[in-house]
């Protein structure tokens, strides 16, 4: 530069008058600059203003977009509208985010997750009649964490302008009840839930009106985006009013179409009822020989209808065991094999075997499922057993037959029966008229056994509220030389009462007497005891009562029993365990009525395990007033309640 400024200053001074040339002196490159003017800003010291270490903010931290990252999930815009807690929780089971939201992902994983979830949630506003909602997610970084952020605009909620159901008026008389069933009417929120629920219960509602034959067709919904107005139609076929004809089989069916007929709930000629063909389906299935039943309706003359029940078999044999074990009772096993099928229709015939520290058995039994009609049971069966029990011994062969209505798990009934006859042959050990001195004799009994109860509880092995009722009656003839007659009578009742959601309250009392005879002439087997896990736990089995002279039970004819209980459900370990601290009592005599001033008491806790089967337990107790020879503890295991 100085170089060109010297050049031109030499060019200058050549075309110059003279005059010019003498008065400017030459330039000296080497002089220095003449001051900058004043602009009002000190100019900075950097000795003094430039800062020695760098600011902490001045050079933000670089954070590797691959690493492995914690991310939280929030929603905005969504929870003023009505449904909001529902909509949440079931973008949640369907979120991608809120899947993996326990795993650690990077930002790109993160950002692919939230704009999935922003259509999900978009999606799932619009299901709920916001068909204008709009949502937008955002991924801001918080530190070593990301934040997701679901912004929602779901605008206003679109509503039926008219619902039309063409061609329904067809079906007369039953028309306004249809239409009650479809629950969507003009002016209701556009909520795809709620439109599908109400094509399905009118499908049910026509089925259950006895159109068997009715068409429903394809739904169709308008939806005008300027009005933010609905409409839909759905045309709909009524057909005749039907009645059930005849009813076939086809397929393997394990049992014809008679026996079929016996187990509907309903008779040729009475008016088609669709839950009806769904319940005989059902029932089918539960008999165990069936694994699939289809019924397929099918027109028949006279506005009546047919059904093809198409049946596949399942295995129809199965073998069984168990393990128990109570004081007094000590270990059993039993084992068992069954045939279903053994003699149709629905004839199970079934081997098992017992063998216990104090009880032995061989039997063989018939039963007869929906004998002569739905829920009744023809059983029959010969038993051949030895029991050592601290109050008899016992070698008995046993004919019984009875016929009874049951409850099941799958249809609880609220009253049950059963009416039977029983024929023993039994050589029994035991005390008789002298409590001195044990004897040996020999029974020939016959009895009439009937029971009767009612079930108003809320489950079969599990109940938490209601109550049940039953009675047993048996009248006996007892030959032994000669022969007398008695009757065994016992009633047991039971109540169920919940306090709070985790806790049920549970009592329950029996009452039993012998009427027409003494204690020592009746068989021991045949006499009232009590004590043990089914009865009054903290005394070993049967445990309870009068004795003989080397402390053992005898047994007695006036018996009462008592029992409480809270049952508490632990939230821990997902609530399948519980405690149950429980309360029993009992009194036992030779007289015909209790003795209530002989009361024995027994205190202890439960353990429950709750399966999918039903609860398992185990019962620790111990007596409060033990007589001399009572162990100070008794334990109980078995499948369900103890009452």
């Amino acid at each position: 530069m100085a170089a060109w400024l010297l050049c031109a200053a030499a060019s200058i001074a050549a075309w110059a008058p003279p005059a010019l040339a003498q008065q400017a002196p030459p330039l000296d490159p080497s002089a220095p600059l003449d001051p900058m003017p004043d602009i009002g800003v000190d100019w900075p010291d950097l000795a003094r203003d430039v800062p020695e270490e760098p600011l902490a903010d001045a050079a933000p931290a670089v954070v590797d977009p691959n690493a492995q990252r914690q991310y939280s999930v929030a929603i905005n815009g969504i929870h003023r509208l009505g449904n909001a807690a529902e909509l949440v929780e079931t973008f949640e089971k369907q979120s991608a985010l809120f899947e993996a939201r326990k795993d650690e992902a990077n930002a790109a994983q993160v950002q692919l997750r939230s704009e999935a979830d922003g259509e999900l949630l978009a999606e799932l506003l619009r299901s709920q009649g916001y068909y204008d909602a709009e949502v937008v997610a955002r991924v801001d970084s918080e530190g070593q964490t990301l934040l997701v952020t679901l912004d929602a605009q779901p605008g206003e909620q679109y509503r039926f302008q008219s619902v039309d159901l063409a061609g329904l008026d067809a079906a007369g008389s039953e028309t306004a009840k249809l239409r009650e069933a479809f629950a969507v009417k003009a002016g209701d929120a556009v909520v795809a839930e709620d439109v599908n629920a109400a094509n399905v219960n009118l499908r049910v509602a026509l089925g259950e009106q006895g159109f068997a034959l009715a068409t429903v067709g394809t739904q169709e919904i308008i939806v005008d985006h300027k009005t933010r107005l609905a409409t839909l139609v759905l045309p709909v076929s009524p057909g005749p009013l039907a009645a059930f004809g005849a009813i076939r089989v086809a397929g393997n069916p394990p049992f014809d179409a008679r026996h079929v007929a016996a187990i509907a709930r309903f008779d040729p000629g009475d008016r088609f009822e669709r839950d009806e063909v769904d319940d005989l389906r059902r029932a089918l299935v539960a008999t165990g020989l069936v694994s699939t039943a289809e019924v397929e309706v099918v027109p028949a003359a006279g506005n009546r209808v047919n059904l093809t029940v198409t049946m596949q078999p399942a295995p129809p044999r199965t073998v069984a065991g168990q393990l128990g074990y109570g004081t007094g009772e000590g270990f059993r096993a039993e084992a068992s094999w069954q045939h279903r099928n053994f003699i149709r229709p629905e004839g199970a015939l079934t081997v098992r075997g017992i063998l216990g520290t104090r009880e032995q058995l061989a039997g063989i039994s018939f039963r007869r499922n929906n004998f002569g009609g739905r829920d009744r049971v023809l059983n029959a069966q010969l038993v051949a057993s030895n029991t050592e029990f601290a109050a008899y011994d016992a070698k008995t062969i046993m004919l019984a037959a009875n016929l009874e209505r049951q409850s099941n798990i799958i249809w609880r009934k609220k009253w049950t029966w059963s009416l039977g006859t029983e024929l023993l042959a039994t050589d029994e050990r035991g005390i008789f008229g002298n409590p001195n001195i044990e004897e040996t004799r020999t029974f020939l009994i016959a009895a009439l056994p009937g029971t009767l109860y009612y079930d108003g509880s809320d489950n079969l092995l599990d109940p938490t509220r209601g109550f049940r009722l039953g009675g047993r009656l048996s009248p006996e003839i007892s030959a032994r030389g000669g022969s007398f007659t008695y009757g065994r009578a016992q009633i047991d009742g039971s109540v169920y009462q919940p306090v709070g959601s985790n806790t049920v309250l549970a009592g329950r009392v029996r009452l039993g007497t012998i009427l027409g005879a003494d204690a020592p002439s009746i068989a021991p087997s045949r006499r009232f005891y009590s004590g043990g896990g089914g009865s009054v736990r903290g005394y070993g089995y049967q445990r309870l009562g009068p004795r003989d002279f080397e402390g053992d039970p005898i047994g007695g004819r006036g018996l009462a029993e008592f029992s409480l209980e809270a049952r508490l459900r632990l939230r821990a370990f997902g609530g399948n365990f519980g405690i149950v601290p429980f309360l029993d009592g009992g009194t036992l005599s030779n007289r015909i009525t209790p003795d209530l001033n002989g009361w024995q008491f027994g205190a202890g806790l439960g353990l429950r395990y709750y399966s999918n089967f039903g609860p398992i337990r185990v019962d620790v107790g111990t007596p409060l007033n033990p007589r001399e020879g009572d162990s100070r503890v008794a334990v109980a295991v078995s499948l369900g309640q103890a009452f």
